[in-house]
């Protein structure tokens, strides 16, 4: 089944984990002269190795906080056309036919597509209780099945929860294979929280996957990227299509990180709603996972397609992702979140 989240003309889209709020103008007007320089040239083929992108993306990583781990160098640095095309390019790199790749469902439902997508093998793993992934249970998983890769989301899409260090090397010392992290919510995650950056020293088979989609609010401009060992990044080479990454892609992400303090400047807002939603949602009586991304799982729905169809029918989308008796929405503006809130309040009642 082919990915499916419905696109529809609402007021309040909250299904697909969007940045809700609009890049800034000063934003847009740098990403503008950026995009108008490279046109200059737009008749030629783009940087087929992206250097300036990747050096935008080293300056950025190493001047976010928590960044205790090793400086990022741009050898280390991968891109692409989103997070997804990332992935898929691990999974061609990697898996394929005879392969298989692990993971720990409910997770996000593009691992098993692009699995498939890639004649790769896709094993679904049991996660503890409150969705959770402790070391035990992640070896045990690795030692019943031998994948050549293993999967972790953290912070985990649909339910918001991470996934503790801990884990992750006890899976990475577990497997000969590879050991990729999903950290496309990161940003949305406390300052103080432990990114799998803080393994990569020393562990060539991690990778860790992001993207400018969701924090960046750059989910329309489709780029995606990887930390990962330089050996890593040459087998990437083998796999990509040429000159994937367009000029003008490259122009536009560019220019974006290099404004990354306001392009983030949201994410404080977006946490407050979200923490927002999980007391609000509580006290209305739902079985609320804590999240650490910028959307909440709300569980203990009696018919969800029901409240999904009524919520639509008060211009407000939010996303049914098949976890029985639960629903899924996006932590929005201030007047989004508020939106959502009452049109729930008015099915209650």
């Amino acid at each position: 089944m082919p990915y499916g989240a419905p696109m529809l003309d609402v007021p309040v889209t909250l299904n697909v984990n969007e940045n809700t709020h609009p890049v800034p103008h000063e934003v847009r007007a740098s990403i503008l002269s950026a995009v108008d320089a490279a046109l200059e040239s737009i008749n030629r083929y783009p940087d087929r190795e992206f250097t300036g992108l990747r050096q935008a993306l080293v300056d950025y990583l190493n001047a976010r906080p928590g960044a205790d781990a090793a400086p990022v160098q741009v050898e280390q640095i991968w891109a692409a056309n989103g997070s997804n095309e990332v992935l898929q390019h691990v999974l061609q790199a990697f898996g394929g036919p005879g392969r298989s790749v692990l993971g720990f469902p409910p997770t996000y439902s593009m691992h098993p597509l692009i699995a498939e997508a890639t004649g790769t093998t896709w094993i679904g793993a049991d996660r503890d209780a409150h969705y959770e992934i402790s070391p035990d249970t992640a070896v045990s998983a690795i030692e019943a099945h031998r994948p050549e890769l293993v999967f972790f989301c953290s912070p985990n899409n649909p339910t918001g929860t991470g996934v503790a260090l801990e884990t992750i090397e006890a899976a990475y010392n577990a497997t000969d294979g590879m050991v990729l992290v999903d950290e496309a919510y990161v940003e949305f995650a406390p300052d103080n929280h432990p990114s799998a950056r803080r393994l990569l020293a020393g562990r060539p088979r991690l990778l860790i996957s992001r993207t400018m989609s969701k924090a960046f609010a750059f989910a329309g401009a489709r780029v995606g990227y990887l930390l990962a060992h330089p050996d890593v990044v040459d087998a990437m080479r083998l796999v990509r299509l040429p000159y994937h990454l367009s000029a003008l892609t490259q122009a536009a992400a560019t220019a974006a990180l290099a404004h990354h303090e306001t392009m983030l400047a949201t994410v404080d807002a977006i946490r407050t709603q979200r923490d927002r939603l999980v007391d609000q949602l509580t006290a209305m009586g739902y079985d609320v996972s804590p999240s650490l991304a910028n959307f909440v799982l709300f569980s203990g729905v009696s018919d969800p397609q029901g409240v999904f169809r009524g919520l639509l029918d008060q211009g407000v989308l939010v996303r049914d992702v098949g976890i029985p008796h639960s629903l899924r929405v996006t932590a929005g503006t201030e007047a989004e979140t508020t939106s959502f809130l009452e049109a729930l309040g008015r099915l209650e009642t």
